[in-house]
């Protein structure tokens, strides 16, 4: 039962304080999950994170789902996810009350504006603690699905999915069939 309180106490909080979407929650999903926690190894939270990129919905319902199910089965599960999306669906239904009455607000646009650079910086912290992971030791086969990945992500128009399914295959041709 403490385990199950705990999963939701964290996600509420990740939930509550991580502003911009499942990518700038990241860097705090991964402090409380494997450094505070030590729920899952850094290695586990980087697949979690593939997983839950690849499969529907947003990143982070489905590592509040992923982390839970792992540390403590369905219960788990279910109170990681009520824990990550509840202060989100608070406030969006207060702020649909209040949304004419602020929705040319000045105040209200620059707020958005400054938050936006900040926001920018977290989804390039986990950016980078994820590429630390990934890429230790430093392997040119990884790093070459990156470059590679990467580069196809700006110079065409192929869906990401797809992309995450070309560097899944990648993985198993290099280090599958060749480790």
């Amino acid at each position: 039962m403490r385990l199950l309180i705990d999963l939701f106490w964290t996600f509420l909080k990740i939930g509550a304080f991580s502003f911009g979407g499942g990518y700038a929650m990241l860097p705090l999903i991964e402090q409380e999950i494997v450094q505070h926690h030590g729920w899952l190894t850094q290695t586990e939270f980087l697949d979690i994170i593939g997983i839950s990129q690849a499969t529907p919905g947003p990143i982070a319902i489905n590592s509040a789902t992923f982390v839970g199910f792992k540390t403590a089965g369905v219960w788990g599960a279910l109170w990681a996810s009520l824990g990550v999306v509840l202060v989100s669906f608070l406030l969006v239904l207060t702020a649909s009350h209040f949304m004419k009455k602020f929705k040319n607000s000045k105040l209200l646009a620059h707020a958005l504006t400054g938050m936006r650079p900040a926001l920018v910086a977290l989804i390039f912290s986990a950016a980078v603690s994820a590429g630390a992971t990934a890429y230790t030791p430093l392997d040119p086969r990884s790093l070459g699905i990156g470059v590679l990945i990467l580069g196809l992500l700006y110079k065409t128009k192929i869906h990401p999915i797809l992309l995450i399914a070309l560097s899944a295959g990648l993985g198993l041709l290099l280090f599958g069939l060749f480790p």
